[in-house]
């Protein structure tokens, strides 16, 4: 509430005006802490995930590993191989067997982009069933 200290008489009249100023000072406040805040609480999500209680699939008798190595070549086993004559040499591991599961593993070092490549090249000759071999954590 405003009031006017002209002399207008011996009573002091007062003012319909609101002054504005002091609430925009609160609100532009108000508006840099929430744009400050905001960020930092969306930067740790934490989240509980469950436990699985599957079974470890019983591994094959002959596994069939295609490893990509630190230099980007292949090898099939233990025999080095050329991503041109990958076809025929699974064909010849498989007996051309599609449905038989390749397992493919990499060097740390090897590029995401690359170990995508080698799976296009492994669904191009045809073995679309592939799992990617890593190393379980110490408990």
């Amino acid at each position: 509430m405003g009031v006017s200290l002209k002399d207008t008489g011996d009573d002091l009249a007062e003012l319909a005006e609101i002054n504005v100023t002091p609430f925009i000072d609160v609100i532009l406040v108000l508006l840099i802490i929430f744009m400050v805040a905001a960020p930092l609480s969306t930067v740790d999500v934490s989240v509980d995930l469950p436990t699985s209680n599957a079974q470890p699939q019983p591994r094959p008798d002959q596994p069939i590993f295609l490893t990509v190595k630190s230099d980007l070549t292949l090898a099939l086993g233990d025999d080095p191989v050329g991503r041109d004559i990958l076809q025929a040499t699974l064909d010849g591991k498989t007996a051309s067997d599609r449905t038989q599961r390749i397992f493919l593993r990499a060097d740390p070092s090897v590029a995401y982009g690359e170990l995508i490549s080698v799976m296009n090249l492994l669904r191009g000759a045809g073995s679309l069933k592939v799992a990617l071999v890593g190393l379980e954590a110490a408990p």
